[in-house]
């Protein structure tokens, strides 16, 4: 019997993962036998809930592998003194990365292009078929200034995008660093071409991309969501889609995740869906893999985490 460590972890996890972990710590299956467990380790999203805190009470530390941290209580870890890390910083060029090749796809129709491109019905080349919108010269809309925010904006400079912002709080370094311009959301849908979101999950967050505000968006304009699933409606985008209310809509995550293999959101031509990419490069993978694990044993061996989250302040 090993005297490692014992995690408990939503396996299977990664090879990086397994190596970084190798005899430092004996991983547990989700459903295993948690006696004595003395960590938890969140690899995809499980659930982190006070009752499974109260099941657990040798955990010290809880170390997720990513930002996010939506599926954990932070605020009940705190409560029993157990802190929780995640990943900040190492992934965010790979995301917003992303976040510009669904705003280009969605854009200029491609996944479109490609599938009518490989079919039976492409016979010839007609310069009028399948228009799409520009990139360049746009006015990108980001919904959450924040790291990830910051190197989309980045990004959008290249194509001569006017970058429009809206945040909880202004961000200031941001508008002298990128030129870009804050705005309230509503006036921000209004004006933007292609919306992109970057905020977290939160409860004043989730939703917030309701019909009133799909409704405020242009008719030629795109929205992107590499945030979190459930900050869209996703009925009420889907019903925008489908009358053409909106150019277009290209997710990286949604809400369930995935979605049911019969929601009618997969049927419609403009959308796009990848599967939670964000962050999917071979070098961003490893990096989050390093920091996750980093922070796990710095917490088991009672040390402060390389990034602790703290629980969100209310009121």
């Amino acid at each position: 019997m090993s005297n490692l460590p014992r995690v408990l972890a939503d396996l299977p996890v990664s090879a990086d993962v397994t190596e970084l972990c190798a005899g430092r710590v004996e991983l547990v299956p989700w459903t295993g036998n948690t006696h004595g467990v003395v960590g938890i380790y969140t690899y995809g999203h499980p659930t982190v809930d006070a009752a499974l805190l109260d099941a657990l009470p040798a955990v010290q530390v809880i170390s997720n592998n990513g930002v996010g941290v939506d599926h954990i209580d932070v605020a009940a870890a705190a409560a029993r003194n157990v802190p929780v890390g995640n990943t900040p910083g190492v992934l965010n060029g790979a995301t917003a990365d992303l976040a510009f090749a669904l705003l280009l796809a969605a854009g200029r129709r491609l996944v479109e292009g490609d599938r009518y491109a490989r079919g039976p019905d492409f016979h010839r080349f007609d310069p009028s078929f399948m228009l799409g919108r520009e990139g360049h010269g746009s006015t990108l809309g980001v919904v959450g200034m924040g790291r990830i925010g910051e190197q989309v904006a980045k990004r959008a400079r290249g194509f001569g995008m006017t970058v429009l912002y809206c945040n909880r709080r202004r961000n200031e370094a941001a508008e002298v660093a990128l030129g870009a311009t804050f705005a309230p959301l509503d006036d921000l849908l209004e004006r933007s071409d292609y919306v992109v979101l970057t905020v977290p999950l939160t409860a004043q967050t989730r939703g917030m991309i309701g019909r009133a505000e799909l409704a405020r968006m242009k008719p030629t304009a795109s929205l992107i969501n590499v945030a979190r699933g459930a900050v869209v409606d996703v009925a009420a985008l889907t019903d925008a889609l489908r009358g053409r209310r909106i150019h277009a809509a290209a997710l990286d995550v949604t809400d369930p995740e995935p979605l049911p293999r019969d929601h009618p959101i997969l049927a419609l031509p403009n959308v796009i869906i990848t599967p939670h990419l964000g962050s999917a490069t071979v070098e961003t993978r490893r990096r989050m893999a390093e920091v996750s694990i980093d922070n796990l044993m710095l917490g088991l061996a009672g040390k402060a985490l390389l990034h602790p989250v703290q629980p969100l302040a209310h009121g």
